[in-house]
């Protein structure tokens, strides 16, 4: 009872900090890869996509999402002065998230392992090692809110 209390309380429009966080991160790691998968896709205008000047692209795009995320919460908390603190549930909250996050780190390393074992092209390594950091992000962050908007499974 007392954390929904916590919960209802805290924020801008009952949301919490870390609430925030996960919706601000989702979606501007949610831009940035759509962008870079664009920006690639444009690029190979009909030659093959192992010919595609990638890496630029793929790098800009991690930080330009990093770069936003941090701005945007700034901006956020800057203009909504809501409360900074966190308790327990945010905590768990993050916990979860982050494991399910995890999850598809690993699914990307071991990936990316048998692609290089395979002898695939490095295009197609770099490329299933940034979906599954992209994905562990969405899916983290997804975990994280519905955990928010919802309830905490208990274990």
């Amino acid at each position: 009872m007392m954390s929904k209390i916590l919960y209802i309380t805290k924020g801008a429009a009952g949301m919490s900090l870390e609430e925030k966080r996960a919706w601000i991160r989702m979606l501007a790691g949610v831009a940035a890869y759509i962008a870079y998968v664009v920006v690639v896709l444009t690029r190979a205008d009909g030659r093959p996509l192992t010919g595609v000047p990638y890496e630029a692209p793929l790098l800009w795009s991690i930080v330009a999402a990093i770069v936003a995320s941090i701005v945007i919460e700034i901006v956020v908390n800057t203009v909504r002065r809501g409360s900074l603190v966190t308790d327990e549930r945010d905590r768990a909250i993050g916990r979860l998230g982050d494991q399910v996050g995890y999850a598809f780190v690993v699914i990307g390393a071991v990936a990316a392992m048998l692609m290089a074992m395979a002898d695939w092209h490095r295009f197609w390594i770099a490329n299933v090692i940034y979906l599954c950091f992209a994905l562990s992000m969405l899916l983290g962050s997804i975990a994280k809110i519905a955990a928010y908007r919802g309830s905490l499974p208990q274990w």
